[in-house]
């Protein structure tokens, strides 16, 4: 049976302007979490009940604060429930001008606009207010804003666990159809190279020099070659790779001149898997490649470049079972507003991952963003009441 929440959409709308106005580059969310703070006392939540935490302490980026958390007290008995969502956006909304054109939100088309993930942020303090204005029956309920997602999942990643109280399922808003439930990502093996190769004058004696640059373009084309490349497929093994960094020193290209050999190279890449194992079993291939490439590139003498690899873990995968309680609570609320579920496995990281891993199933929703992290960004408004609405049934079901 459909059950429509009632939202005040005008000022649900009104709020997710207010926190597109606010600007909040990854590592730099002080600005929008004190907004949100504000805005959640506005409405009733006592100051008491909203902390910070020191995740930023942990995070090894400079951020300007922790996670935001927000615990509300049940008024009916129930294990307790979560929703989460972060609170930056990608570099490229620095000086977003947004505006509403019928029932989107746009950027001036300079900049993107930053639904990813003021949405969740408006979408959650909308849940908030409608639960105090409306009196609703609700278990014990815990708000996570994250910091840092774009740049690493490292808000979530440096949680500590005690602040999640328990929580026996957890509900992301960072998506674009509320109907569409992520239940499970794939986990990401971040791998870097150096390459110390050794100058030469490249039009004299081009024979005394290593080139790096030479080490590096063997190395991927060898990877390519051997299919670790791109969308890699092993059997029953699935994943992707890229080497998306090919450069020299910090701020610097890779080689000074035309006329210089080379002699450093710097490049950082990523494999991707539902499998953990295959992710690291891709950056192992590229060590490997680099290994094979450095032989193959040798001076007059014999000597060949120094090659410096290394890989670690950026996050997990994780799925949740389709028969978990917060998978079959979601389907229900969504089913609940009028609209049918689907289930995706996503190719991307998202906050989940880490929740997961700490020990809170998590579905992800979404709340109406489209063309995320370019220029032409928009917010789809009748979305985004949709991911309001679902968010007060997944709260009161």
């Amino acid at each position: 049976m459909t059950h429509l929440p009632e939202i005040d959409q005008e000022a649900a709308c009104d709020r997710l302007m207010h926190f597109l106005q606010v600007e909040g580059v990854t590592g730099e969310e002080s600005a929008i979490a004190e907004t949100v703070s504000q805005e959640l006392q506005r409405i009733g939540v006592p100051a008491s009940a909203i902390h910070y935490d020191q995740a930023n302490a942990r995070i090894p980026l400079p951020t300007q604060t922790g996670n935001l958390w927000v615990d509300l007290p049940g008024t009916v008995a129930g294990a307790r429930m979560m929703f989460s969502t972060h609170l930056d956006t990608v570099p490229l909304c620095a000086g977003v001008n947004p505006s509403r054109q019928g029932d989107r939100i746009v950027s001036d088309g300079t900049t993107a606009l930053g639904g990813d993930n003021r949405t969740g942020c408006a979408v959650l303090v909308t849940l908030v207010e409608t639960l105090i204005k409306q009196q609703l029956p609700h278990r014990p309920i815990t708000l996570l804003f994250t910091v840092r997602e774009e740049s690493g999942l490292h808000g979530a990643r440096e949680l500590d666990p005690a602040d999640l109280k328990g929580a026996s399922m957890c509900f992301n808003v960072d998506g674009q159809l509320a109907s569409q439930l992520i239940i499970g990502a794939v986990g990401q093996q971040n791998w870097d190279v150096e390459i110390i190769g050794k100058a030469a004058h490249a039009g004299v004696a081009p024979e005394r020099g290593i080139s790096a640059t030479l080490v590096g373009a063997l190395a991927l084309a060898e990877a390519h070659r051997s299919g670790w490349f791109g969308k890699v497929i092993k059997e029953e093994r699935r994943g992707t790779s890229n080497a998306g960094v090919f450069g020299g020193k910090p701020g610097k290209p890779a080689g000074d001149a035309t006329n210089v050999v080379t002699d450093y190279v710097h490049i950082v890449g990523e494999a991707r898997s539902s499998s953990s194992e295959f992710a690291s079993e891709i950056a192992s291939a590229y060590q490997t490649a680099f290994e094979t490439a450095q032989q193959q590139v040798r001076d007059a003498d014999g000597n060949v470049s120094e090659v410096k690899f290394s890989s670690k873990a950026a996050y997990p995968p994780f799925n949740v079972p389709l028969d978990h309680p917060a998978v079959t609570h979601a389907k229900a609320a969504v089913e609940s507003i009028g609209l049918t579920p689907t289930t995706l496995f996503s190719n991307g990281g998202l906050d989940a991952n880490w929740l997961d891993r700490h020990g809170v199933p998590t579905v992800t929703i979404g709340a109406g963003q489209y063309e995320i992290h370019t220029i032409k960004e928009y917010v789809d408004l009748p979305e985004f009441i949709r991911g309001c609405q679902l968010a007060v049934a997944l709260a009161t079901l």
